[in-house]
């Protein structure tokens, strides 16, 4: 047998990548302290009931802001798409914890919004008319607007190599377009709406800033706490473990529903290439306003909130 260098390059690299991994197994066999106990009979049920909720939250949001988007984007011509088509990438600019931070100041009583309405329309109880978003809301919306882009890249990708034969099959069996959507469009897409939401959901459960800037207890706030507080880096990394199970196993499930289905096309020629639908005004106002507001939400808040805290910073000590 010849030497090969690629499959030992091969090897090397997978081998470092799955250092971490086999990290946290061998975790398993060293003792641990008495945390284990103590988080079992106290707080274990509250961290495993919030990370839950948080994860079902955010891969609801995720799904909705990434397919919608990237549905818009790649399917529809209206004002401002070749612009958002980019921008909405924008999401992996802000962090989950540093966006958790501006929409609170955006939101809070007497903050950024408030400053807005006030120099726009003159004193006024604006705050009783003003969201307040904080505890598990903040946390999803949060992690949510500044992981959706892993579902948004990913679909527009799918979306995008997409052949047009099937969609026109589609309205010759006489499909509309909501039909067409979740009859042909989406189930194409499946595999990479998968991943995105897999790797958000890592993310998600992996999250300790936005999460403890709220104050939610999550099962990170476990294993930050058997780390740091209790120096238990075995416990930690078992916790740690048991989150990785848990994404395998929506893998593992995900795949067994899927069975032998096949979501690529083995055809190399005779696939059309996509052509957008132009909107009317009023729907490509609609469209034009979402995207609007998904990206507004997302990177405009961080950028007026900040601008102006530095303005009131600098305020102070002028």
């Amino acid at each position: 047998m010849k030497f090969n260098s690629w499959y030992l390059s091969s090897f090397i690299v997978s081998f470092i990548v799955a250092i971490p991994i086999l990290t946290v197994f061998v975790s398993f066999f060293q003792e641990t302290t008495n945390y284990y106990d103590i988080l079992k009979n106290t707080f274990l049920i509250e961290y495993i009931y919030n990370s839950l909720i948080l994860l079902v939250g955010v891969l609801i949001l995720t799904l909705i802001l990434g397919v919608g988007c990237a549905y818009v984007v790649s399917f529809y011509d209206f004002p401002g798409v070749k612009f958002f088509k980019w921008a909405l990438i924008l999401s992996f600019a802000v962090p989950a914890y540093i966006y958790a931070y501006s929409l609170t100041a955006f939101f809070e009583n007497f903050g950024t919004l408030y400053s807005i309405l006030k120099s726009l329309f003159g004193p006024g109880e604006y705050n009783q008319s003003i969201p307040k978003f904080d505890g598990m809301l903040g946390a999803i919306l949060s992690v949510s607007f500044s992981l959706f882009g892993y579902v948004y890249v990913l679909t527009r990708a799918s979306f995008h190599y997409q052949s047009q034969n099937l969609i026109e099959l589609g309205q010759n069996l006489g499909f509309s377009k909501y039909k067409s959507f979740f009859k042909i469009i989406l189930p194409s897409a499946r595999p990479a709406i998968v991943a995105g939401l897999a790797l958000v959901a890592m993310e998600t459960l992996s999250d300790f800033g936005a999460v403890s800037f709220f104050g939610i207890a999550t099962l990170t706030t476990g294993i930050y706490d058997s780390w740091i507080s209790f120096d238990d880096l075995a416990f930690a990394n078992q916790l740690s473990f048991f989150l990785l199970l848990f994404i395998l196993g929506l893998f593992f499930i995900e795949n067994i529903s899927r069975k032998r289905a096949q979501y690529h096309s083995p055809i190399k020629g005779g696939i059309k290439e996509k052509k957008k639908i132009k909107l009317n005004f009023s729907k490509g106002t609609l469209t034009f306003g979402f995207c609007f507001l998904v990206f507004f939400y997302k990177f405009s808040i961080s950028c007026f909130t900040n601008v102006i805290l530095d303005n009131n910073f600098s305020k102070k000590f002028i």
